[in-house]
């Protein structure tokens, strides 16, 4: 009997990221992270000496990405966010894709690298920002210290975020050549937690974990998490600090024209014999 193929698990309520995205625009949206993140894939991508033909931009937040792909790309197709995981892209179709701060909240990523990777033309780049690493490591120590004090508990409340490493790993187990990750560090400062929690909510990045809490926390617990966040990642001016690592992720699907390493003993010449050869009598 054929075994069924592994399913990933639901870490995400996607349904509800949906609802949250649609009210954070309603409301108006804080996109100073997604500009940063907009800024610096159209740097990444004047350190590529070439021109696209046909791209697709994956959920990135609103039309954040228009300006870094005027110009770069002739024709851009935009894949609107939804529940769903599937692309919907056709095989050796793109020769660019792009996102910007979506990926992090995508329960399935190896499924959507490798429907990302099918849907590249050879040599075609995939670049892309997504949260991880240590990003607001400091409101998920502030709350998990102050449920356990006040609550005897510890519930979901800030999504796992990907390691660096982890990405990379994924884009080689996706198919991509050539995979570089690299990380952006951005910490903002606000006047208190509940600050950083309305530009959260006006990101639409709050709580969406299947396993997420479903009633509503209590006061003295929200009121304890702030003085545990001021007490722990305060300024001497009294403003609290959050980290976002923004962590980029890039890679090609495979070409001949491109480096390749090199095949274990194919080198022409002995490391003994390089030195050997330095030395002076």
């Amino acid at each position: 009997m054929a075994s069924n193929p592994t399913t990933a698990p639901v870490l995400f309520d996607r349904a509800l990221l949906g609802v949250r995205l649609d009210r954070a625009r309603r409301d108006g949206a804080a996109t100073f992270l997604l500009e940063r993140a907009a800024e610096d894939l159209a740097d990444r991508l004047l350190a590529v000496a070439r021109t696209f033909s046909m791209g697709a931009d994956v959920w990135t937040p609103g039309a954040g990405l228009a300006d870094a792909l005027r110009g770069r790309v002739a024709s851009v197709r935009r894949i609107d966010f939804s529940a769903s995981e599937a692309l919907g892209l056709p095989p050796d179709a793109l020769d660019l894709v792009v996102s910007a701060l979506a990926f992090q909240f995508v329960n399935d990523l190896p499924g959507v690298l490798a429907q990302i990777r099918r849907a590249l033309k050879p040599d075609g780049l995939l670049l892309a920002g997504m949260l991880g690493g240590d990003t607001l490591t400091e409101l998920r120590q502030s709350f998990a210290a102050a449920e356990a004090e006040c609550e005897g508990g510890v519930s979901p409340r800030v999504a796992p975020f990907a390691d660096l490493r982890d990405v990379g790993a994924l884009l080689q187990r996706a198919g991509f050549a050539l995979p570089v990750t690299d990380v952006d560090r951005v910490v903002v400062r606000y006047d208190s937690a509940f600050a950083l929690m309305a530009d959260l909510r006006r990101m639409g990045a709050t709580n969406i974990l299947h396993e997420r809490r479903r009633t509503p926390t209590r006061r003295s617990t929200m009121l304890r998490m702030a003085q545990i966040y001021g007490e722990r990642f305060a300024d001497a001016d009294g403003r609290i600090r959050a980290t976002f690592d923004i962590i980029w992720l890039s890679g090609w699907a495979p070409h001949e024209s491109q480096q390749k390493p090199l095949k274990p003993g194919s080198a022409k010449a002995s490391l003994e014999a390089a030195v050997r050869g330095t030395k002076r009598e």
